[in-house]
């Protein structure tokens, strides 16, 4: 199994911890980057392979995770000479990717099994696999619904159910297949579009830890809890290493 990682962001929410590091290499804990966490999880789960997709500090990136053998991964490269967002940096990869693979953020901490859904990916036969997550937003107002000037409906403080994208992807080749190198796009780009020509992506939902680290109070969480969270994010093998 063979997955990318989209590791060429700024991270300008993240600043100053990205002025000198960047995100994916900020450390979580006493111990770890967040890439390293996640090359240990891929490895894990039964990935052979890893294209990283590098931009901001990317030289950093290649110094510090080489050729992958320390993970148990081949690890190869793609450098954005220009931001292609989250899905353009996958058109100038035909020639190394496979079939169905796996396309992430390198910002995710989670206990998702990454290689479970490549393969309900892949089985499934949607031309995009989007992991989701259930968030609950609580409101709080009294929600009107009018029409023509009249309250058809009212609730005091409603609480909002509803899913979110975790930043994680099972994606066939194909899907991406007719777009040209080098042009830009994002996966909110490519959803919309794959909605409109009425190829649906599919839904992963899951119910266990993930945090998004784009933000200071993200990365705070992320170092406060990492402990509580430990034996979940990180494999049996590297654990006993401690």
């Amino acid at each position: 199994m063979h997955a990318v990682i989209m590791a060429g962001g700024r991270g300008t929410r993240l600043r100053p911890y990205t002025t000198a590091l960047p995100k994916p290499l900020v450390p979580i804990g006493d111990s770890y980057a967040i890439l390293e966490i996640v090359l240990h999880q891929l490895a894990a789960a039964g990935f052979s392979g890893v294209t990283l997709a590098v931009n901001h500090l990317g030289s950093l990136i290649r110094a510090f995770v080489g050729d992958g053998r320390r993970f148990g991964l081949r690890v190869d490269y793609t450098e954005e000479r220009v931001p292609l967002s989250t899905v353009g940096p996958l058109f100038g990869l035909r020639d190394r990717l496979p079939e169905h693979f796996l396309v992430m953020n390198g910002d995710i901490l989670t206990d998702l099994d990454y290689g479970d859904l490549l393969r309900t990916h892949a089985a499934g036969g949607a031309p995009l696999t989007v992991a989701t997550f259930r968030r609950q937003v609580k409101v709080d107002f009294g929600v009107l619904a009018v029409s023509d000037g009249r309250v058809i409906e009212f609730a005091e403080k409603p609480t909002l159910d509803y899913r979110v994208s975790m930043g994680v992807y099972g994606l066939a080749a194909k899907t991406v297949a007719s777009y040209p190198a080098g042009m830009p796009l994002g996966f909110d780009q490519l959803m919309t579009s794959l909605i409109e020509q009425g190829q649906y992506p599919a839904d992963y939902p899951f119910g266990g830890y993930w945090l998004d680290i784009g933000r200071p109070e993200d990365y705070d969480e992320a170092n406060r809890t990492f402990e509580a969270q430990r034996d979940i994010l990180l494999p049996a093998g590297l654990r006993e290493t401690l």
